[in-house]
């Protein structure tokens, strides 16, 4: 058992980062291998028209992993790293680090969940002093990425949901008691179930949501 009072739970892009953490790592991977374009626009475009086929919603379907393809879990992992020090520590909003901040004060246990690849989520986490990190990918990392999701924990929309339940329950915390932050409609899944949801800088559909609901909204902004 914790020997926290509760968790607060965070999503990381346009919540506590006031920019795109897989954005930016695929633009930097981008740069270093300038051939990568090309295939990784295919393998997404692939990605996209298989997952639609599946079934999958248009939100769901755009969300593979095919810009990722070939590359290596090492090199991903080393600039993920590289780029939180040299850029994206900056884009950490100051109301979010200062909200970090009040909730270690209250004795709270802080976890980041992202439907960002999981090496950077892991790194942000470390960087910002996370209890817990949860990102997008498989247990076992090692060798190159294929752009499928397939045997990946992928905390994304309702994907969050049971992961947000079970470390709840693995801390011996009650969800009524915990916090969680979020800017999209995709995140109000896992917000919802927690007894103090906060939208930070909302989209519009989650902006209703909230004000319909008496959630707390916040702005953090760069």
């Amino acid at each position: 058992m914790s020997s926290y009072s509760a968790t607060a739970y965070f999503d990381l892009d346009g919540t506590l980062l006031d920019a795109s953490s897989e954005k930016t790592l695929t633009a930097e991977l981008s740069k270093k291998r300038p051939w990568r374009i090309p295939l990784g626009a295919t393998m997404w475009v692939l990605g996209t028209l298989g997952n639609l086929l599946r079934g999958r919603s248009f939100y769901d379907a755009t969300r593979n992993r095919g810009h990722f393809t070939l590359a290596s879990w090492s090199d991903l992992e080393a600039l993920s790293q590289d780029l939180i020090k040299n850029k994206l520590l900056q884009k950490v909003t100051p109301e979010a680090k200062k909200c970090l901040e009040w909730h270690r004060e209250q004795g709270h246990r802080l976890v980041l969940i992202s439907a960002t690849i999981a090496p950077m989520a892991e790194a942000m986490g470390e960087a910002l002093g996370m209890d817990q990190s949860y990102g997008c990918g498989p247990e076992n990392r090692t060798g190159r990425l294929s752009g499928s999701e397939r045997g990946w924990s992928v905390p994304r929309r309702k994907g969050k949901v049971p992961i947000v339940k079970q470390d709840a329950g693995n801390n011996g915390h009650n969800l009524s008691d915990c916090y969680a932050y979020g800017n999209t409609m995709a995140d109000s899944w896992f917000m919802r179930i927690t007894g103090n949801p906060i939208a930070v800088n909302p989209e519009g559909s989650l902006k209703r949501y909230a004000k319909e609901n008496s959630w707390k909204i916040v702005s953090w902004k760069i």
